[in-house]
């Protein structure tokens, strides 16, 4: 069997996505029942068409599991995927790190919106961002095994685990060391467990990749959405997805943390450092991907500016408020700095649907990108570990690239200097109608990089929430792991029976109720549950991480 990684487009011919996918279609509808097994196991037995695989299905293997990192479809996928993006992130994540308000009132406020879980909706989530990527993964592991042509695999590892670390992070202990094994119940691992997995796990793709990266060779490059193949941009990202996962644990477990932000910054090739860095979907492979939050944005009617972000992006006269949202035409608006008017939605409405109608939608079009991590991230996660560990760099110097980075990724030619000088600190914000709503001022920092560390830190985090728009599942997580940035809260709290509080918010998600559905399958999930720090399956229960605020 020939190697597959340096395929071009006149040795491999080109296949309609639905016969790429063709497995994936059917464990989609076998799928719908949401069994425990089948989201964990028996669906993903090995067939005659992984036994006879090639370089074609390898590569349809590789673009499917690019598509499920996060969710996106084409124009010919219909709503479906965009449905799926909605339920397992949007209204979650994108919700509970401020960056949305929403203009519909689901289930009567028993929903995930409004701090109440609903386990259809969790489903979605575990679906998305795990079991979707388990069929395609484990065909470009065979394939690996049967031909000895690991750089698909190394591929393939760094996307798995581009989507199963927010699976980790959204629940707790998930299968990772056993998984795709032929078994019946797939026993889970701990957090601890899995991070380390995923770290070595990383680290051996990266030592695949390097030698094809320095020679500047290229890997699956017709059937690469992302980077079309490019070997060197694919071991960047996966560096800085390593000293992304290895700052998590800053402080449950500094040395562990250090030692493997050192093993990322101090690679041959390193990391993300400029805008054409960044790993993002929109086109490629042959395919344009739609914007799911600009599709239903448009088309539902649903999600629009949250008051968090006008309280910062306006407070700190930020250039990237006109880049992230539109003016809005209603009587509600409110003038901002740049003389424009927006008219955000406090989070966690108890409205009825079309109240916020007219509000501030989020300026993007079917063909804006999704991104997995901008240069921008980066920059401030390394300035995150020189104010604690200055041997990594100068936290100023990178605190400011940062700022600068995500101005230039936005098409911003502000001066960055009159920014961090401006003094100036987040707003109030306050609506008397369509709804009666207060929020103070949630913090004073201001954009100069002074004060004592923590002060420092919170600036940091600011900057890194503020650059990281869109990315709702990144920005939830590093509000539960560092406090920061201080968000609005919201206007119904519904999961008050659970021990949620508004100014905590979700914690996690809790296990989908049909993991607990056979016998075999009950006694897996308590084995779960146990490996989870206060073991109990709550939104309350802390994760491994997060023992911080």
């Amino acid at each position: 069997m020939r190697s597959v990684s340096n395929l071009n487009s006149d040795k491999m011919k080109k296949v309609p996505y639905k016969s790429m996918v063709f497995a994936g279609a059917l464990s989609l509808l076998t799928l719908s029942s949401c069994n425990y097994e089948e989201i964990n196991t028996n669906q993903y037995e090995v067939t005659e068409e992984m036994e006879t695989m090639d370089g074609i299905a390898v590569g349809a293997s590789i673009t499917t599991m690019e598509r499920y990192v996060f969710p996106v479809g084409t124009k010919a996928d219909g709503t479906d995927i965009i449905n799926q993006y909605q339920v397992a992130y949007h209204l979650s994540a994108d919700s509970w790190s401020g960056y949305f308000g929403q203009d519909n009132r689901w289930h009567s406020g028993l929903c995930n919106v409004n701090y109440y879980l609903n386990n259809d909706w969790v489903s979605a989530t575990y679906k998305n961002s795990y079991t979707e990527m388990m069929s395609p993964w484990k065909k470009v592991k065979l394939y690996a095994e049967e031909s000895g042509d690991m750089a698909p695999f190394a591929l393939a590892q760094i996307l798995k685990i581009s989507a199963w670390h927010k699976t980790l992070e959204s629940f707790g202990p998930i299968p990772y060391t056993k998984a795709g094994d032929m078994a019946l119940v797939i026993p889970f691992d701990s957090e601890e467990a899995v991070y380390d997995a995923m770290f070595q796990d990383l680290k051996t793709a990266i030592a695949e990749l390097t030698p094809l990266a320095e020679s500047g060779g290229s890997i699956v490059a017709d059937y690469d959405a992302v980077y079309a193949g490019n070997a060197a941009n694919w071991v960047k990202y996966a560096n800085s997805l390593m000293l992304r996962l290895a700052m998590r644990l800053r402080y449950v477990n500094e040395q562990k943390s250090k030692s493997w932000v050192t093993e990322a910054l101090n690679h041959s090739i390193g990391v993300m450092k400029v805008s054409s860095d960044a790993a993002q979907m929109s086109s490629g492979a042959g395919y344009t991907f739609i914007n799911n939050i600009a599709y239903f944005a448009a088309n539902y009617g649903e999600t629009r500016m949250c008051t968090s972000m006008y309280a910062y992006l306006n407070g700190y006269k930020d250039p990237r408020l006109s880049v992230y949202y539109m003016p809005s035409t209603s009587s509600y608006a409110l003038t901002a700095f740049d003389g424009a008017s927006y008219a955000p939605v406090p989070p966690g409405t108890a409205s009825e649907a079309d109240t916020f109608e007219d509000f501030s939608l989020p300026n993007m079009s079917s063909t804006t990108p999704t991104y997995w991590m901008k240069a921008s991230e980066v920059y401030f996660l390394r300035a995150e570990a020189a104010l604690f560990w200055p041997e990594f760099g100068d936290a100023e110097t990178l605190y400011k690239e940062g700022i600068s980075m995500s101005f230039s990724e936005n098409g911003i030619n502000s001066a960055v200097d009159s920014y961090l000088l401006s003094g100036l600190q987040p707003i109030a914000v306050s609506l008397s109608e369509p709804i009666n709503y207060s929020a103070p001022s949630p913090t004073k920092a201001t954009p100069e990089f002074t004060g004592t560390n923590e002060e420092k830190l919170e600036k940091i985090m600011i900057q890194k929430w503020i650059s990281m728009y869109p990315n709702g599942q990144e920005a939830w997580t590093e509000f539960r792991r560092t406090g920061y940035p201080v968000l609005n809260p919201i206007v119904e709290n519904n999961g008050e029976f659970e021990g949620v509080t508004t100014e905590r918010g979700i914690r996690r998600m809790t296990y989908p109720q049909s993991f607990s559905q056979s016998a075999e399958d009950a006694a897996n999930y308590q084995d779960a549950v146990s490996k989870l720090k206060d073991g109990t399956d709550t939104p309350i229960s802390r994760l491994w991480w997060d023992c911080r605020n």
